[in-house]
Order: structure tokens, then C-alpha cells, then sequence
């Protein structure tokens, strides 16, 4: 049960990590695409929140009507996470090169090993990248729609939206961890199996990731925190499952 606790502590370790001189300049990059993405995001995402929100409990009849009180706040929930979600996935995309850099920066920084990066090697990262962001989209979108359409169903939303959230807090574990584990050559189907022994440590984390976005201005420097805290995780945790 300790899992619990332990994912949202490698986030929080991943803020931390930011601050560290040879972590720093890897920074940049990243927190820039979060912060244009995200300013935009916050404009948009609330007032389209609202309005179908108020679509959805339109279908409730009035003897029915205190189930408001269970769907609007659970629909709420559920639509802000799919937004969030949706954007960070576009951010990491963007970005996803120098997120590679950035958690090869942090697991030298944690491990004493030198850093060998440059133009060159963000370079040969840039298609490996962008195809393994692709893929984690496939893997994505073929279990988000079904979800999607159930939350568009009154009453039996209330129960696709909590799997929309575990769902979501382990996708954006696979989102993350997936930087140090491809540095280490583990890629996508590698990278599922070994979280799959740790379930709670994925939905922890994931699931720390996904309120962080949630939360005004920490939101900008989430997607940097968390590609550090994963790279931290993947350090601490005997290269998560590698010895167990």
C-alpha cells in the first residue's frame, strides 16, 4: 500500500529536481510549450465544461433531479480530466524530444553518470519520439472512445467517468515513465508490462500528475515536474520491476 503515498512523492521530487543546476537548462523548452498550450487551454476548457454539463443533466427528468447532486460533479470531474488529458498529450508531442533530454539530464544528475547530449542526439531523437507519442495516441484513443460514449449516457456516466479518471491517471503514467525507459531502449509494450507489476505506483503518480493540471499557474511547470519525476521513479524503484 505504500505505492499510494509513493507516486505522488516522486512528482513532488520531481519539482524539486527542476531547481538543480545541471537539470535546469533542460527545463526550458518544455515549460514553455506547457505554459502557451495551457494559457489557451484555461480560456477554452471551462465555459465548453458548462454548457455540457447543463446539456447532460437536461435529461434527467424532475422526479429524478437529485441525481444532479451525483452526475453533474462526477461529469464535471470527468470532462476536465479528458480536456487536461487531451492537451497534455499535445503539449508532450510538441516536446517530446526535449522531454527525452530532460530525463536523461535528471537521471545523470541522480546517478553521477555525464551527460552526453546535444543537437546532435535531439536530432536522432526527434522520429523515435514523435512515433512512440503516436503510438501511446493509438493506445489511447482505442480505449478513451468507448469510455467517451458511455459518459455521454445518464447514469451509467457516473460509473464511466470514475473509470475515465483511472484510466486517465495511468495513461498519464505510461506518458511519462515512457522518456527514461526509452533511454534505457524499453520501449511501449516493455514499458507496460513492467508498470503492470506495479499498478497502485502507476495510478499514484498518474494520478498526482492529473491534479497538478488542475491546479492554476503549478499547471505550467506539471509536464517538466513529472518527465523529472518519472526519470526519479525509474531510478529509485530498481528500474520499476527490473529486479522483482
Amino acid at each position: 500500500m505504500k505505492d499510494l503515498l509513493a507516486g505522488a512523492g516522486y512528482l513532488a521530487g520531481g519539482f524539486g529536481l527542476l531547481r538543480r543546476r545541471g537539470v535546469r537548462r533542460f527545463v526550458v523548452v518544455p515549460l514553455l510549450v506547457n505554459m502557451l498550450l495551457f494559457a489557451g487551454l484555461i480560456w477554452w476548457a471551462y465555459g465548453w465544461v458548462e454548457a455540457f454539463s447543463g446539456y447532460l443533466t437536461g435529461w434527467l427528468p424532475e422526479w429524478l433531479s437529485w441525481l444532479n447532486y451525483i452526475v453533474l460533479p462526477v461529469f464535471v470531474l470527468g470532462s476536465l480530466v479528458i480536456v487536461f488529458y487531451s492537451f497534455s498529450m499535445l503539449a508532450n508531442l510538441i516536446a517530446a524530444p526535449f522531454n527525452g533530454l530532460l530525463a536523461e539530464a535528471v537521471e545523470c544528475e541522480l546517478t553521477g553518470r555525464t551527460l552526453d547530449a546535444g543537437w546532435r542526439q535531439l536530432l536522432a531523437d526527434v522520429l523515435p519520439s514523435i512515433l512512440s507519442e503516436l503510438r501511446k495516441l493509438a493506445y489511447f484513443a482505442l480505449r478513451a472512445i468507448p469510455l467517451l460514449l458511455l459518459m455521454l449516457v445518464p447514469l451509467i456516466n457516473v460509473a464511466a467517468s470514475l473509470l475515465w479518471v483511472l484510466f486517465s491517471a495511468w495513461m498519464m503514467t505510461v506518458q511519462y515513465i515512457d522518456y527514461p525507459m526509452a533511454n534505457h531502449q524499453l520501449f511501449f509494450s516493455q514499458q507496460r508490462a513492467r508498470l503492470r507489476k506495479r499498478p497502485l505506483l502507476a495510478w499514484s503518480f498518474g494520478g498526482a500528475v492529473m491534479l497538478f493540471t488542475m491546479i492554476p499557474v503549478l499547471n505550467f511547470f506539471v509536464m517538466p515536474a513529472a518527465v523529472a519525476g518519472a526519470s526519479l521513479m525509474w531510478v529509485r524503484e530498481n528500474q520499476l520491476g527490473a529486479q522483482r
